[in-house]
């Protein structure tokens, strides 16, 4: 068999039958009855949208917050800061914790412990309080964003995955970027606490409603690689933390030998990884040509998606001279054009070639962020906003289809480790993106046309790596 184009359906570590639990064992292949998948799916889907806004929500509120906590702007970061890497050093834990414990016990974990670390954020009195609670929300947030993908394969038959996912990319498309949007409208009626505050109805809810209606899997027969977990704790930590210390002039120094230990640290881990049937990093998909395309063409263009939608407000505001209100409808129809497309593209994805269907909807995408680079002073609002639109109908074509590639493209007993591929490839290209516009602002003092010519690149750079798929062919494992 071609290691490079197929992967071995054998169960090396074996599996065992899951067990009728609470909400009883579901035949994968089948999914759940309607009923039951429809109550299961808002559980997902309310789970996914506190999860998702948190981790853009605090951005707006940071100057708030940090006035009220009395602390710098600068060491308010760390409010945001936390979360991500609370989310980025736990998906790959998650997501092998879900194959060996089940799916469902992670996804309820993972919804439990954000919950919990809601109310923490509520009840913080200090910056290092609402720090701790954010990491620990994040770890939560990666519960739930890890094995959400492996979930609907449980929940749905193959016939309709598509359609599932194609749902699963609004929620996170379109609540992501309407984060900023919704925090604004929250901060102007009380407090920055109810950011937070919200999560505590929303989780109970989607709490009860998991319990209840969410299918067991098949649990892997193994032991869970606490030294992997370790690595990849140290190499992801050093990483981000590292970048973030070379943008910063004074501390160049540091952070490069920081950046290098964590270099050093994900070495070790993926060396280790190279010998493992099921790799806490899963070697054994990227293997697979298909499976890593599909990988980095989601960084590509999630790194795109957040550059645009980091930087661009600032060209609006100081390159273009537009006031708030008039940016806030301008955001809007990209996560508009995310909610019109991603339905539709869910549903196509079961039918047409998920290759053609991702390679022209960033090639859309790619056309609105060029066009965006044609914005000048006193242009009407209506030319700005259809661009944004034809972006976030563009974003929506890949999204949901990609996900589905890479998802069927791995056999079932490794549905955690393909779900997880595809909450950290989402999750390293906003990273990428937030921090390409760090680096813009330190060589350049401002971002604008030249940030926006980079997200239409990587748009193209994309586009090409999904029909770089084409000539591959497609397979489909179940």
């Amino acid at each position: 068999m071609d290691q490079d184009n197929s992967i071995e359906l054998n169960d090396p570590a074996g599996t065992v039958a899951p067990r009728e639990g609470v909400a009883g064992a579901a035949c994968w292949h089948e999914g759940l009855p309607a009923p039951r998948r429809y109550l299961a799916l808002a559980g997902v889907w309310l789970a996914l949208i506190v999860s998702i806004l948190d981790s853009s929500i605090a951005n707006v509120a940071l100057p708030t917050i940090a006035r009220d906590l009395r602390a710098s702007p600068a060491d308010s970061i760390a409010i945001v800061s936390a979360f991500q890497l609370g989310v980025v050093i736990s998906l790959l834990p998650m997501s092998a914790l879900g194959e060996i414990i089940t799916y469902r016990r992670v996804f309820i974990g993972g919804l439990c412990i954000f919950t919990l670390a809601s109310l923490g954020c509520v009840t913080s009195h200090d910056l290092t309080e609402l720090v701790v609670a954010r990491a620990i929300q994040g770890i939560g947030g990666a519960g739930i964003m890890s094995v959400n993908g492996a979930l609907a394969r449980f929940m749905y038959p193959p016939r309709l995955l598509g359609a599932a996912l194609g749902a699963n990319a609004l929620i996170i498309g379109a609540f992501g970027a309407l984060g900023p949007t919704i925090a604004s409208i929250m901060l102007a009626l009380g407090p920055w606490q109810w950011l937070f505050a919200i999560n505590l109805p929303v989780g109970a809810l989607a709490l009860a409603l998991a319990w209840r209606t969410l299918p067991e899997s098949p649990k892997a027969n193994r032991q869970l690689d606490v030294l992997s977990i370790v690595l990849n704790v140290i190499a992801f930590a050093m990483l981000l933390s590292g970048v973030d210390l070379v943008t910063r002039n004074p501390s160049r120094l540091r952070g490069s030998a920081v950046l290098i230990g964590g270099v050093i640290a994900a070495v070790v881990l993926v060396n280790r990884c190279l010998s493992q049937s099921r790799p806490l990093v899963p070697i054994d998909l990227l293997r697979v040509r298909l499976v890593r395309l599909a990988a980095l063409t989601s960084v590509s263009t999630f790194t795109a998606q957040t550059l645009t939608q980091v930087a661009l407000p600032f060209y609006l505001q100081d390159g273009l001279h537009f006031n708030l209100v008039q940016i806030g409808l301008l955001m809007t129809p990209w996560p508009a054009g995310v909610a019109l497309a991603a339905p539709l593209a869910g549903r196509l994805a079961d039918r047409v070639s998920v290759e053609v269907l991702i390679g022209s909807g960033l090639f859309v995408m790619a056309t609105g962020l060029s066009s965006l680079l044609w914005l000048s002073p006193g242009m009407e609002l209506t030319s700005i906003a259809i661009r944004m639109g034809v972006c976030g109908i563009g974003f929506g074509f890949f999204q949901s289809p990609n996900n589905r590639a890479l998802l069927s493209s791995a056999p079932m007993h490794r549905s955690g480790a393909a779900a997880g591929l595809v909450a950290i490839s989402r999750t390293t290209g906003q990273i990428l993106g937030a921090m390409l516009v760090a680096i813009f602002f330190r060589l350049f003092g401002h971002v604008g046309q030249a940030a926006i010519g980079v997200s239409a690149i990587m748009a193209v750079l994309a586009a090409l790596l999904s029909f770089a798929r084409k000539s591959l062919g497609s397979r489909t494992v179940n």
